[in-house]
């Protein structure tokens, strides 16, 4: 079983890096956002805030490294790179799913990567199906202390257990458990979609289950259905894949839809993220952590420094977003009316 992983786990690095595993015809939603120009912004550029809060501790952006990899060697370099760079600029960082840690002795480093990021938010993560098959509290509490992360979240990946071969498919009472999971660790347990999406009403069962924050993981990037597309042996399942290559909820719509359930809980949001402009626009509609993935796989092949680049365009990005409209803060930037959303402007509503 080990070793299934392992090999899996390096054949959807590989996929992700040169392979087109994105959806078809289908974008984030955020292209409908735009903002409005301000050409008096009465700010210095120099002074334009971004640091906020995530899990109790500071970060100097709004930003995560979201879950992609582990449990393999080309993971262990990936996942030491970025924990790196998310040390050095503040950023918080998931691990990809930890079932590999538990169920493997090999490339346990791939994991273990908190003394590359002794400050940070660290998230570890874990299929929540794995509670139907014999993962209960004390195997998440296990995973917590072997990495010493702050929080533990646990992803849904309906569709994509369906097109892998051999995947868990058993979702049956997950709620049940998930709250289970929820009343019985010291430390706080998310929710995330792995690129389908969740919307408010799947988000407020979970919250009510005990969950903490909602990772909504939109569409509009990566699409699992089409990664394990390309993995299957199984003619059915790859044609079925195909036939699903536009589905999913646009990140943006699981925004909204997530903050409208849920005023208060600590949103992030993942799923086709490239900008630091995507990530004002996603602010501005309600989300307070921005997940990357994708966009920093590339780098993290190469160095800490390389990831680093790449996180400093997004941060750029962000604040020239927020300068071009005049906001010094990002209370400032979630609660600008400089928007106009489908061609509606805001600014005309309230002026």
């Amino acid at each position: 079983m080990g070793t299934e992983i392992n090999q899996r786990k390096t054949e959807h690095i590989r996929l992700c890096l040169t392979e087109n595993v994105e959806g078809v015809n289908k974008t984030t939603g955020l292209e409908g956002i735009a903002f409005i120009h301000n050409a008096l912004p009465e700010i210095n550029f120099a002074d334009i805030d971004i640091h906020t809060e995530f899990l109790n501790k500071e970060l100097k952006a709004p930003f995560l490294v979201s879950s992609m990899t582990g449990g393999s060697e080309l993971a262990t370099e990936i996942n030491i790179n970025l924990a790196k760079a998310a040390e050095e600029k503040g950023w918080a960082i998931a691990l990809g799913s930890t079932r590999a840690l538990l169920e493997s002795d090999a490339h346990k480093d791939s994991f273990l990567i908190r003394k590359h990021a002794p400050t940070v938010p660290l998230i570890a993560n874990l299929g929540a199906v794995q509670l139907n098959y014999g993962y209960g509290a004390e195997e998440c509490q296990r995973i917590v202390d072997l990495t010493e992360a702050d929080s533990l979240v646990l992803h849904l990946n309906s569709l994509q257990e369906v097109v892998q071969d051999g995947g868990d498919l058993n979702f049956d009472q997950l709620l049940f458990k998930i709250e289970k999971v929820c009343q019985s660790v010291t430390f706080p347990v998310g929710a995330k979609e792995v690129g389908f999406g969740i919307d408010g009403t799947v988000a407020e069962k979970l919250f009510t289950a005990g969950v903490s924050y909602i990772d909504v993981a939109g569409a509009g990037g990566t699409s699992w259905s089409q990664v394990e597309k390309l993995r299957t042996q199984d003619p059915l399942r790859e044609a079925a894949a195909e036939a699903f290559n536009a589905w999913g909820i646009p990140t943006k719509d699981c925004i909204v839809s997530v903050r409208n359930h849920l005023p208060s809980i600590p949103v992030v949001a993942s799923g086709g993220m490239k900008t630091g402009l995507d990530a004002a626009k996603a602010i501005t509609i309600g989300a307070n952590v921005i997940g990357f993935a994708r966009q920093l796989l590339q780098a993290a092949t190469e160095s800490p420094e390389s990831v680093m680049e790449t996180m400093e365009q997004i941060e750029f990005e962000l604040k020239m977003a927020m300068f071009g409209i005049g906001a010094k803060s990002l209370e400032q930037l979630k609660n600008t009316n400089r928007l106009t959303i489908m061609g509606k402007s805001l600014l005309d509503e309230n002026s």
